[in-house]
């Protein structure tokens, strides 16, 4: 499998077909997840049907409990700013952390493109993990950051909270990636005071976030991206959207 690899964050895969994904495909494309967090494959110009079949080469799938499904397709969920008088809010953010076993990975595919803005954006955990200064990097060593869920109305049956290991050896690459949420979502960091929490979890946010450490994906049509939710975390800039944004989601169990 051929691909280029962006900087400081993922890799552009442009000799593989999403409609026709093989196992080998896969285990390839699993790897290069694992060492470059994101994979961008363009001019794919699919539907849900092949999508949907695309992820589930994966694994098995799952679904955030109230976020929007796409018609007819109950494993994927709508992204959309079609309708809204206010741009949707994202932060950076990993995917559905507040559960014990989180999608290992996402995938979107462009169904409407703006004319103008509504980048994603993703940052290079791997890279933040390495440039902490050596004292936080001790002093966290064996930290357990609580994740909590935000924004969604859950049952009582269903998982709310969840607790993680901050520094996350990553199973497939082996290397250890800074593993956490949006502050909202980071509730409590074991080793760190409860008036310290917030302070710290934006300390980490921020060091993870900075401008060199991003990749900022602009959309074409028929665009298809996967990223690794172990290595990465990602936003949506709605800031200066034009036109309509469009886009379907799928997620994949690590478990």
């Amino acid at each position: 499998m051929k691909y280029e690899v962006l900087t400081p964050v993922g890799a552009r895969v442009t000799d593989i077909r999403v409609d026709d994904i093989t196992s080998d495909d896969v285990t390839e494309l699993k790897r290069i997840l694992s060492e470059h967090g994101v994979v961008v494959m363009p001019e794919q110009f699919v539907d849900d049907i092949a999508f949907l079949a695309f992820l589930q080469a994966f694994g098995e799938l799952m679904f955030t409990t109230g976020e929007t499904p796409v018609d007819g397709f109950p494993d994927l969920n709508v992204i959309s700013n079609v309708g809204r008088t206010t741009p949707p809010k994202s932060n950076f953010h990993v995917d559905t952390s507040y559960v014990r076993h989180p999608p290992a990975y996402t995938a979107l595919r462009a169904v409407e493109v703006p004319a103008q803005g509504g980048q994603t954006q993703f940052s290079n955990q791997y890279a933040a993990y390495d440039t902490l200064p050596a004292d936080v990097r001790e002093k966290l060593a064996d930290a357990v950051v609580t994740h909590v869920v935000t924004g969604l109305e859950l049952g009582e049956d269903e998982e709310t909270s969840a607790d993680h290991r901050l520094f996350l050896d990553h199973p497939i690459s082996g290397r250890t990636a800074l593993y956490l949420s949006a502050p909202a979502r980071c509730a409590a960091v074991t080793g760190v005071q409860p008036e310290e929490t917030r302070a710290t979890v934006d300390y980490l946010v921020g060091h993870s976030t900075r401008d060199d450490n991003l990749l900022r994906h602009s959309w074409s049509p028929g665009d298809v991206v996967m990223w690794d939710n172990r290595c990465v975390m990602h936003r949506a800039d709605h800031a200066g959207v034009v036109g309509d944004r469009v886009m379907h989601r799928g997620m994949v169990s690590s478990s």
